[in-house]
């Protein structure tokens, strides 16, 4: 699996241009990965992970597939967007289908940029997209409990745990709270998932810096780093301006141009990699003479599980998976010398696979 992040942010902070330079990259990868424009407000990115072209180097694999990351970008929101203002309806629509928000948050001054609310505050902005999101999750629940309450009080027992599991959600929204802040049970984290609330997203804020703060970041972004440390989640600074310009670059060129700015990777790089944290993602490999390849699971994910991403028969007929950590695979030059060195590991089905496991399936047809 990959995941599927939507690009949220009010009118211009940068939104558009920072989805651009993604699809760009995206573009530049075409000539070595798979690549594919689902639509022209969808881009699909190779994610980064210079373990992959090592393990590809060591296996003298033909192709290398990096695991994807779907970015999405939502039209801008604005206040009132919960009642059908600007794009109301499209935009909770396509944020509905998302894993996570990465929340662009305009964290520089240009006079020649006007900003829809008169003024640069990162924090107002984040929270005038919050309440529009907050007041949609309101507006549903509240139409969704009446009946619900109804079947309850007939007996439905279903029905019961769910309103209790919405007047928790309710309790949050009402108090001008995101939906992600109810106390859900292990079991009831599926039907939590099923209301499909906006507010329930992780968020990824995304601070947009002007140039000369790319590397460290402003007195803005801080603010925002601050906010996303109390939620319990992700930012990361980023100049979209930057980033632009380097998706356009020959690659022979982007490492003296980031020097030249004070950065050692492109900022979407870091993007990438604190969503996959915000997600609790890992990426596993399998390698061969055909292909090296990585694949993206959940944290916690079993051997079986971890097959199935391949193909579903993988996990129905599951028997082992041959496992090798990538410390080993590397230091021991591949398969064969981690074999002889006694570092291929059997594991069964309980096995639960770990960041960097390069893996074999064997499984029964």
């Amino acid at each position: 699996m990959g995941f599927k992040c939507g690009i949220v942010g009010l009118p211009n902070v940068g939104k558009s241009t920072l989805f651009n330079a993604l699809t760009q990259t995206a573009a530049a990868q075409a000539a070595n990965y798979p690549f594919c424009t689902i639509e022209p407000n969808v881009g699909d990115v190779a994610v980064p992970d210079p373990r992959l072209d090592q393990l590809a180097a060591i296996g003298k694999s033909q192709q290398i597939i990096p695991t994807r990351i779907t970015f999405v970008d939502i039209a801008g929101i604005v206040r009132g967007a919960s009642k059908g203002e600007g794009l109301g309806n499209q935009f909770l629509a396509n944020i509905r289908e998302v894993d996570a928000i990465v929340h662009v948050v305009r964290c520089f001054e240009d006079g020649d940029i006007t900003h829809v609310e008169g003024k640069v505050d990162p924090i107002a902005d984040i929270e005038t997209i919050e309440t529009e999101l907050m007041l949609a999750d309101l507006e549903s629940l509240e139409k969704r409990v009446i009946n619900l309450e109804k079947k309850a009080k007939g007996g439905d027992k279903e029905s019961k745990e769910l309103v209790d599991l919405i007047n928790r959600a309710l309790v949050h929204l009402r108090d001008g709270r995101p939906a992600r802040m109810t106390e859900v049970k292990v079991e009831e984290q599926k039907a939590f998932e099923m209301l499909n609330l906006l507010t329930s997203k992780k968020v990824l804020y995304v601070c947009n810096v002007e140039e000369a703060s790319a590397d460290k970041g402003n007195a803005f972004s801080e603010k925002v780093f601050a906010r996303a440390k109390e939620e319990g989640g992700k930012a990361v600074v980023v100049s979209a301006k930057i980033e632009s310009e380097i998706a356009v670059m020959p690659a022979e060129d982007q490492k003296d141009f980031l020097e030249a700015v004070g950065l050692t990777e492109p900022g979407l790089n870091r993007v990438i990699r604190a969503g996959y944290d915000l997600l609790h993602l890992v990426t596993y490999f399998t390698v061969g003479p055909k292909e090296a390849r990585a694949w993206t699971i959940t944290q916690g994910t079993k051997a079986p599980g971890a097959a199935g991403v391949i193909h579903t028969d993988f996990e129905k007929g599951f028997i082992r998976a041959e496992t090798i950590a990538y410390a080993d695979y590397t230091a021991l030059g591949g398969e064969a010398g981690a074999r002889d060195a006694g570092k291929l590991r059997l594991e069964g089905k309980e096995y639960v696979v770990a960041d960097g496991d390069v893996l074999h399936f064997r499984f029964a047809n």
